[in-house]
């Protein structure tokens, strides 16, 4: 494999029984690159994570990391990864500077080295002030900063995320990623997680959306969001079949049924809102207008939304400009 490549899928599927977790899955991830896996629950995240953590061996395809086939050579490729679980992994009666000692000594690196890395992350991570703390003690942030510089003790090539902001507010997710930015910035760092936030995924150089074990789409935000138009809009009515036959006879524009509201993709807005809202007063209870998201991305390739029936996963696709 080129060294431009971190990662590569080949038609990977994998299996629980009779159910299929991933289908036919291929997608190439290049080297330094922060990229993203998003996707409601069951659609396949938490088993790619096993796969590219070699948690797990393939069933279907072919899955090559950092140069090495997953399938044969899983123990040549751990020493080269560092890893961040969903669960936490730190020792809550052990300082933030033993937890990172009992990593390294783990990992069998030279005692040396140990000493100069820790006081290196401390400061890469602001937590220099925070070495003698118990982890008990520390916010949940906090914690996730120390995860983080664990996993970089042994200077992986790669580094692999699972959920990594579960439980952290937004501020300090901003600041997750203003971090991780920092670290591939300065070291050439790979970069993979999974997440099940959309905005999160804004984020990232490149994401790939999956549902039900599915790749439904692959590109970088600004390509994905590109795909859709320039506005979206929602109808939200007590007939939307009704109302989407009949927008569809007036207007000639596509309209489809989302989670029981009607939705457009326009790619322009000369006056459109205006027009609905004066074409059918009594058939729209309210729209909404916004710009193209990926979770809009998500709905116009799968045909559902991302998290509950009615639910944005970002809290909303854009703002209430109209109501009959």
């Amino acid at each position: 494999m080129a060294e431009a490549s971190a990662v590569e899928l080949s038609r990977v599927g994998h299996a629980y029984g009779s159910r299929q977790a991933l289908t036919d899955i291929t997608l190439t991830i290049p080297t330094s690159e922060i990229f993203v896996f998003v996707g409601p629950n069951g659609g396949g995240k938490s088993t790619l994570f096993r796969l590219l953590t070699t948690l797990i061996p393939p069933q279907q395809g072919q899955l090559t990391i950092l140069g090495h086939d997953a399938r044969q050579h899983a123990a040549e490729i751990r020493p080269l990864l560092g890893i961040v679980f969903q669960s936490p992994s730190l020792d809550k009666k052990l300082t933030v500077r033993e937890n990172l000692q009992y990593h390294g000594a783990v990992h069998g690196m030279p005692r040396r080295i140990i000493r100069q890395r820790i006081p290196e992350l401390l400061a890469a991570w602001d937590l220099s002030d925070r070495a003698t703390d118990l982890v008990e003690r520390l916010s949940g942030g906090l914690r996730r900063r120390v995860e983080l510089a664990k996993a970089l003790l042994p200077s992986p090539k790669m580094l692999l995320m699972d959920e990594p902001s579960t439980g952290l507010d937004p501020a300090i997710r901003r600041e997750l990623w203003e971090r991780l930015r920092a670290a591939r910035d300065e070291a050439g760092l790979t970069v993979i997680l999974t997440t099940h936030f959309m905005d999160e995924a804004e984020r990232a150089d490149r994401v790939a959306i999956l549902d039900q074990g599915r790749l439904v789409a692959l590109g970088s935000p600004e390509e994905l969001r590109a795909r859709i138009g320039g506005k979206v809009v929602s109808l939200a009515s007590s007939d939307p079949e009704r109302l989407a036959a009949r927008i569809q006879e007036r207007f000639g524009v596509a309209a489809s049924i989302v989670t029981d509201s009607v939705r457009l993709e326009l790619p322009r807005e000369p006056g459109w809102t205006d027009s609905l809202l004066k074409e059918f007063p009594d058939a729209i209870d309210s729209l909404t207008l916004g710009k193209p998201t990926l979770e809009d991305v998500f709905i116009a390739e799968t045909g559902h939304y991302f998290g509950p029936p009615g639910e944005s996963e970002n809290g909303g696709v854009g703002e209430v400009v109209g109501r009959a």
